[in-house]
């Protein structure tokens, strides 16, 4: 994984038997393995057609193996739609794909609640195309029909037991990540997803946008469906391929953040002779 740090922050995350450090965290903290590992994927799109995703036919297709999302004029999308994989619901995974977008904004849901009417609502990766504020561009995680903006993009952000929202740390700096080119608004991405416990990372291409651990017993959420979105608005064609899922091992509990960065309060020094 690339990383784009704003500065050298040793954000210590204790994961019930393990460490996440956060300017360290290229590795899969599921395993201490790259992200860019292959190993353990299978395909959930046959690169065919839609057997197991459904979602409005007026606006999702397949061509060329690639699955489509397009409204144009005449076919507009009424509120916010989606294709909604169902091969089940999703818990701990790392989720992989690519896409492509000309136009408007889409996302990619997942651990999200189906409304009816491919409506959905839940956390989402967001993906757009480039906007002003970086800081809600592609990779930026956003809660659908719920809490809003819950991480921006270069944030590692923290939602406590009362649902307040709290910037811990840095993984990378917004505006220097879109100076690197992390996202192609013109051609393929990869869009990286890793949701462990309550414990949340975006990847784009490899770099990391967002990390979040998610406390609130209201508003998050530890499975539910994954679907793609296409936005409400002005005509729009959103393309995905490639898309694969790793299921995690959910039997090692949730994470909490152990080191506040500013001193050693609750921390011990072991003497020489115990060490």
């Amino acid at each position: 994984m690339k990383s784009i740090l704003a500065v050298p922050a040793v954000l210590g995350v204790l994961l019930a038997g393990r460490l996440s450090i956060e300017n360290v965290s290229a590795a899969d903290f599921s395993g201490n393995k790259s992200y860019s590992d292959e190993k353990g994927f299978a395909p959930i799109f046959n690169g065919k057609n839609l057997n197991g995703w459904d979602g409005d036919s007026r606006l999702w297709s397949v061509r060329a193996g690639v699955i489509r999302g397009e409204t144009t004029a005449e076919k507009a999308a009424a509120h916010n739609t989606f294709l909604i994989w169902r091969g089940g619901k999703l818990r701990d995974f790392v989720l992989k794909l690519r896409f492509h977008i000309r136009n408007g904004n889409s996302g990619v849901q997942y651990r999200s609640q189906e409304l009816g009417d491919w409506i959905v609502s839940g956390y989402q990766g967001e993906v757009a195309n480039d906007r002003p504020n970086p800081g809600i561009g592609t990779g930026f995680l956003y809660h659908e029909r719920g809490r809003g903006e819950l991480a921006y993009v270069g944030e590692f952000a923290v939602i406590d037991a009362a649902g307040k929202r709290s910037v811990v740390g840095k993984v990378a700096d917004a505006t220097a990540l879109k100076a690197a080119g992390y996202y192609k608004n013109d051609g393929w991405n990869e869009y990286t997803i890793v949701a462990d416990g309550n414990h949340l990372i975006h990847l784009v291409n490899g770099y990391q946008t967002i990390e979040m651990i998610d406390n609130d017993p209201k508003g998050s959420a530890r499975e539910g469906i994954l679907a793609l979105q296409i936005h409400a608005g002005e005509p729009m064609l959103v393309e995905f391929k490639d898309i694969r899922l790793k299921q995690l091992d959910a039997s090692l509990g949730s994470e909490s953040r152990k080191f506040n960065d500013k001193g050693q309060i609750g921390w011990i020094t072991a003497p020489e002779d115990k060490k």
